[in-house]
């Protein structure tokens, strides 16, 4: 069925690098707002061949959550939709939850790691993934139109809802699978839920794990999410690794789609190094194929460290959609960001971060890998991020005999470091990293190129 009217005005801007977020009850993150987006998501899903869509959905701890679950939901069966509420529950959670259910499409709401009165929607394929930037204008499209007030199912058309608040237990049966036979007998843990998604989950693991568990931010009060906890704050883990005597640390976000490690000497794990020696166990194991995506903000280092195993790296933009389409364009098995959003596409559709927790855990296990090692030989090069305020970022960018400069610095640098501009999506700023093995030359080159970019 068509559904599709052109008659009003399109609507643009409304989502960000990560679904629609602002600070709950204001702005873009009203209760109206949320109904009408869950109208138009369903407008979009029927477009798509599907009159009435399954979707399932699922929050973090934020005390708006219910308020703007309970609009979205409104919206979703004013329009007709079925509607499968998981409750409080990691967004990687209700990624594995659309291909479990069969549903068309999920929706979280969750603002990740912003603070507790912050909160978002972010809406999920039928595959369980982000959508692509055009879907979500595509959404936004259905905010400017008629139809979306004019659509309205009536009787047996209107959408019906069932909650399946246990399907938290599930999926953490499927994290423990990672594990296989291995539940890290001998080990101790900290965890830190940061008061979030995964204080719902990591409980019901830590039961089941044959290893000493110590919870940390576990105590969600609907206004602590990610306060002094988490990955944003890893200093709470870090005190609580030395002060258990721990073998390691993992840290989470609100909505657990971000993991950060902490070793046993308090030196933190980032998201480069969990590829690193993800990348060499899924290369063990036959399933890591062409390679790993990597952001253009991880370090150089690592593509040193893997050009040595033979695996080869590719580039993406800074964002976890942009890492999950270039593992499709190139067939690679693993992807990620230093902030920790890794995707193992042999486990999960997204990023998870209890399940790249648990599989780098049995990587370095099985790969004789010692957690408080990994740090000082990973041996990052130094990196310089210079903010340039600019007047026009596209004129900076276009400039051919910047951009002539940079290719040329590249080459010259090789495996020893790069250049590399990038245009803030938001600011009237260039941001200038300047990446090298060498201090002396790594302040030399982003001097001259701050220089370049202020006089044009």
């Amino acid at each position: 069925m068509d559904v599709k009217s052109t008659s009003a005005p399109r609507c643009r801007c409304l989502f960000g690098t990560d679904g629609v977020r602002d600070i709950a009850n204001r702005g873009s993150m009203t209760p109206e707002m949320a109904l009408r987006l869950g109208r138009a998501y369903v407008l979009f899903l029927i477009q798509r061949g599907t009159p009435r869509p399954k979707i399932v959905v699922g929050r973090d701890t934020r005390r708006s959550g219910k308020m703007l679950e309970s609009a979205l939901v409104a919206g979703m069966m004013s329009a007709g939709a079925e509607v499968i509420l998981l409750g409080v529950i990691p967004t990687p959670a209700v990624s594995y939850g659309v291909l479990f259910f069969k549903a068309q499409g999920g929706a979280i709401i969750s603002a990740s790691h912003n603070p507790p009165e912050y909160n978002g929607i972010k809406f999920l394929s039928g595959a369980g993934q982000k959508l692509r930037d055009g879907e979500e204008l595509e959404i936004e499209d259905y905010l400017g139109d008629d139809l979306i007030d004019d659509w309205r199912p009536s009787g047996a058309s209107i959408g019906e809802m069932v909650s399946e608040e246990g399907f938290a237990i599930m999926y953490a049966d499927r994290v423990l699978q990672i594990l296989d036979s291995d539940r890290l007998s001998g080990m101790k843990i900290v965890f830190d839920c940061a008061n979030g998604a995964a204080s719902t989950v990591i409980p019901l693991i830590a039961q089941k794990l044959e290893c000493e568990s110590v919870l940390i931010g576990a105590e969600p009060d609907g206004l602590n999410i990610n306060e002094k906890s988490g990955v944003m704050h890893l200093e709470a883990l870090t005190e609580a690794v030395r002060a258990n005597d721990a073998d390691i640390g993992i840290a989470y976000d609100g909505d657990a789609d971000r993991v950060l490690l902490v070793d046993r000497q308090g030196a933190v794990i980032n998201g480069d190094i969990v590829l690193w020696v993800l990348a060499r166990w899924l290369q063990r194991e036959g399933i890591l194929g062409s390679g790993v995506v990597a952001t253009v903000m991880s370090n150089g280092i690592l593509e040193n460290h893997l050009r040595k195993e033979g695996i080869q790296v590719f580039r993406c933009a800074v964002g976890d959609r942009y890492v999950l389409d270039m593992m499709k364009n190139t067939a690679s098995g693993l992807g990620g960001e230093q902030s920790g959003h890794v995707i193992i596409d042999h486990y999960v559709r997204t990023g998870d971060g209890l399940c790249t927790g648990f599989a780098f855990l049995r990587a370095c296990r099985e790969l004789g890998e010692v957690p408080e090692t990994l740090v000082d030989r990973f041996d990052p090069f130094p990196q310089e991020l210079t903010n340039i305020a600019v007047s026009d970022r596209d004129k900076v960018m276009q400039d051919a005999d910047l951009r002539d400069a940079i290719e040329q610095t590249n080459r010259e640098l090789g495996a020893t470091g790069r250049v590399f501009l990038r245009s803030s999506g938001t600011e009237p700023l260039i941001r200038l990293l300047v990446e090298c093995k060498d201090r002396d030359t790594l302040a030399s080159l982003s001097k001259k190129f701050g220089a370049m970019i202020r006089a044009l």
